[in-house]
């Protein structure tokens, strides 16, 4: 799995020989400085970038293998035991809104590489339905965390934020919330040169621009009603500049980001998730003490944790979810929730690259 966040490759290799998915390893392989600036600038009309989206797909599949083989080499499962790779590719363009979404990542290339099966392209037809393609995690959600008594929901805080409510005896719903860690990660590169904001410490100590936070919740997605799914081509610097009078102290941008990132999760929950009794973190931001404190404050009447305390570790769940995604493509199964994406009816999703 490589997000939103555009931080690197989650890799895991899992078991799902049993009813509860066995994560065997895992392996981080980070995107260096010149990949990651291309990317960005390939999430926008440039000069030659149908060129370097293929030279870029090429190298992601590199990557994806090498990543592969390093995992696998901490372990003592062989090639011939591993049924598929599933794998997202790296999102640059996402507009449902005019049927399409464009991952890059050279499956067929991955396979060559790999010697593995791979399946990719998981968003495609579900667009192709009249859904939004995103999120699809939610299935996930729904098979392995649900819960037959609890009201859980679960929200996977990545570059963008999305949220899974799982209501007891209810159909299942799942919407993207508005961006997690995009814009603090955005912004402090900006200004400090930072990946990213450990523990939120930088956040912490500036102050929130109520006329700013004002200004950032009246985006009209964040009115919009499920389902709905969105991405870096409306949340970005460009974006956040247009907000900006340009005297903030750049410090107290920080902090009306994070109260941001936390009133889009805590207000879609509010809104869409009533009687909700425990909330489960997962992805990068559920490492940022700063906003889970946050989100503590403005969610009082359910207990919050990391999707660890279920035995599915926060940082690998997404890339788990993918593993799993494959697994049902190889079946034949069906697993775009209509209620999550929208879709006309449900549909096999994936395309398979045979090793």
């Amino acid at each position: 799995m490589s997000g939103t966040s555009l931080d690197g490759i989650d890799v895991v290799l899992v078991d799902f020989s049993t009813s509860y998915p066995k994560l065997l390893a895992t392996y981080f392989q980070a995107y260096g400085r010149k990949l990651k600036d291309t990317l960005l600038t390939l999430h926008h009309p440039a000069n030659d970038e149908l060129h370097q989206m293929q030279l870029i797909s090429n190298e992601l599949a590199s990557l994806y293998a090498a990543a592969t083989a390093t995992l696998l080499r901490t372990t003592n499962i062989t090639l011939d035991q591993i049924r598929a790779i599933g794998c997202h590719g790296q999102t640059i363009r996402h507009r449902p809104s005019e049927g399409y979404t464009l991952q890059l990542g050279n499956a067929a290339l991955l396979a060559e590489l790999s010697c593995i099966t791979v399946v990719s392209d998981f968003r495609s037809r579900d667009i192709a339905a009249g859904g939004q393609g995103a999120p699809l995690v939610p299935a996930f959600h729904d098979k392995v965390l649900r819960h037959p008594s609890i009201h859980r929901v679960i929200v996977n805080i990545g570059g963008i934020s999305n949220l899974t409510n799982l209501p007891p005896k209810r159909h299942t719903v799942g919407f993207d919330c508005g961006p997690g860690n995009m814009l603090m990660d955005a912004w402090i590169a900006l200004q400090c040169g930072e990946s990213y904001d450990r523990d939120g410490a930088w956040a912490a100590s500036g102050q929130i621009i109520p006329a700013l936070l004002h200004k950032l919740l009246d985006e009209s997605f964040l009115h919009a009603v499920p389902p709905k799914s969105s991405g870096r081509d409306l949340f970005n610097l460009a974006w956040l500049n247009s907000k900006l009078r340009g005297d903030e102290l750049p410090v107290d941008v920080q902090a009306t980001l994070l109260a941001f990132s936390s009133r889009v999760i805590s207000d879609s929950i509010h809104r869409f998730c009533v009687g909700a009794q425990e909330i489960y973190l997962c992805g990068g931001g559920a490492r940022n003490q700063a906003l889970v404190r946050s989100l503590d404050i403005s969610l009082p009447d359910c207990r919050i944790q990391t999707t660890d305390t279920l035995g599915i570790g926060a940082d690998w769940l997404e890339a788990i979810a993918f593993a799993w995604l494959a697994q049902q493509r190889l079946y034949g199964y069906s697993v775009n929730l209509v209620t999550v994406t929208g879709a006309r009816h449900p549909c096999i999703l994936g395309a398979i690259y045979s090793a």
